[in-house]
């Protein structure tokens, strides 16, 4: 067993390091993420770890060619493809993503970034390198994201082994089965309980003390109204490590889970007539000194709605380019069929642009005084839902609330009011996709929204993919 790694920050990783800081080990594994927020790696040896870690080395493009079951895209798009011959990207690790994954043997693990061979720049749909490019046009500003995430997900006991199966798999069960006979962790309604978890002790405690172990600390965790429904707030810190978090928290859940023979499902909608699986992602923007910039000094004695009295012009300039781009990137905060299941009336869902303070129906939820404290004064965006990929639903955020600042954007619909439902009469916002289809076309429409702030290649590329998702379902013939 290699000793701590606990007194060495992330930040002070460099590559002359390296060769104490593996001393006892001799393997690393590597990982980058995809387009659907999987996470794609390897085993390598430390000695080959070593001789790349500063210039990368040699990836398959295939996982940017594939959709989440290995099928390659309907349609050939540009990043890799046959003529191309899936040739390889260039995979370089990011030193500062260290930590050891402690169910295997506390083995280094590190992320990996995708460049272009040809021009070592970011590829474009690399969802860590489309956040990062963000992040480096806000740093150009003098300013810095802070984030948080949030992930409900429904639970279920793994059926016992069949005397033709060498092993429980739920997916063999669910090959032979219809899903709504896998049983769930537990049964009934019951948000916030105390006693649920008792029933789960050692998995309950084992989740949350893996993710402190594994840097994707938990900083609340607790049953959700729905049978066998978690819920876990990610601690608060700068995006780009949040969103490396948020990904490797769905890793650390589903790799503990299958030791108790429990199977854990992120889709946004699992269950008929049960509400979905938010994935609420709260951000804030800081200057250099760390300081909360969407917070007002002094209250606006004459603010045009009372719900943005304490937000300031920064903030509201932000706000109005969430509001007026957010129907136009639901791909990337939606991105499945299953995705607009739970965008539903009735469900605790937004389904329209709008927003509130301290509204927990509305697309965004403004934080701010007098309920929270300046410092926490911040927007949580509530229409991503668990299925969704951090890395996109950050760079969406952050994207279209510059593009606000810098256009001045101002508020385009009246808030919310406590009591009134979204959808309702008095909800001014316009509706949002309901359809995969429906948002994909928004998406990758000229003059898109999308296209302004991310550019054609990438909304070329994922707008494929998802056109491929589209595609499936048209074809699907499913028991409706």
């Amino acid at each position: 067993m290699p000793p701590s790694d606990a007194h060495l920050k992330p930040e002070a990783i460099t590559v002359e390091k390296l060769p104490d800081l593996l001393a006892y080990d001799n393997a690393v594994k590597l990982a980058g993420v995809d387009v659907d927020g999987q996470l794609r790696g390897k085993l390598v040896s430390k000695k080959k770890f070593l001789s790349i870690a500063t210039s990368g080395f040699g990836f398959c493009s295939v996982i940017f060619g594939w959709d989440m079951h290995d099928m390659t895209y309907s349609e050939e798009l540009k990043i890799s493809n046959k003529e191309n011959g899936y040739r390889d990207l260039i995979a370089r690790p990011d030193l500062s993503s260290f930590r050891r994954i402690p169910w295997e043997n506390n083995i280094p693990f590190f992320l990996v970034s995708f460049h272009d061979p040809d021009t070592d720049e970011p590829v474009s749909a690399c969802p860590r390198g489309l956040l990062k490019t963000q992040l480096e046009k806000l740093g150009d500003m003098g300013c810095g994201a802070m984030a948080g995430a949030e992930y409900e997900f429904f639970q279920f006991k793994t059926p016992p082994s069949t005397a033709t199966e060498a092993s429980s798999s739920t997916a063999v069960y669910l090959r032979d089965n219809p899903p709504h006979t896998l049983p769930s962790l537990t049964e009934g309604m019951f948000g916030y309980s105390l006693t649920r978890p008792v029933h789960n002790q050692e998995y309950f405690y084992d989740i949350f003390n893996t993710c402190q172990a594994f840097k994707c600390d938990i900083e609340g965790w607790h049953t959700e109204s729905g049978p066998g429904v978690f819920e876990a707030a990610l601690e608060f810190g700068e995006a780009q490590q949040m969103a490396d978090r948020a990904s490797l928290f769905k890793y650390v859940v589903k790799s503990v889970a299958t030791k108790y023979g429990i199977t854990p499902c992120f889709m946004a909608k699992p269950k008929h007539g049960l509400p979905g699986n938010s994935g609420h992602m709260h951000i804030s923007l800081v200057d250099a000194d760390g300081k909360n910039l969407f917070f007002r000094e002094s209250p606006d004695p004459n603010p045009h709605y009372p719900d943005i009295a304490h937000l300031s012009d920064l903030g509201r300039h932000f706000l109005a380019g969430l509001l007026e781009g957010l129907p136009d990137v639901m791909p990337m905060v939606a991105p499945t069929i299953n995705s607009y299941k739970r965008l539903v009336e009735n469900f605790w869902a937004p389904v329209t642009v709008s927003w509130g303070l301290e509204h927990r129906a509305a697309s965004i939820r403004i934080i701010a005084p007098p309920t929270s404290k300046p410092g926490a004064t911040r927007f949580e965006i509530r229409v991503p839902g668990a299925d969704a990929n951090p890395y996109y639903v950050l760079s969406a955020i952050l994207a279209l609330g510059w593009r606000g600042v810098d256009k001045k954007l101002k508020i385009p619909c009246p808030p919310l009011g406590k009591g009134e439902e979204v959808g309702g009469n008095t909800d001014m916002g316009i509706r949002l996709a309901k359809s995969l289809r429906e948002a994909t076309d928004r998406f990758t429409r000229v003059g898109s929204i999308a296209r302004e702030v991310f550019g054609d290649e990438f909304v070329e590329h994922y707008g494929g993919t998802r056109e491929h998702e589209v595609r499936l379902w048209d074809e699907a013939v499913t028991d409706w």
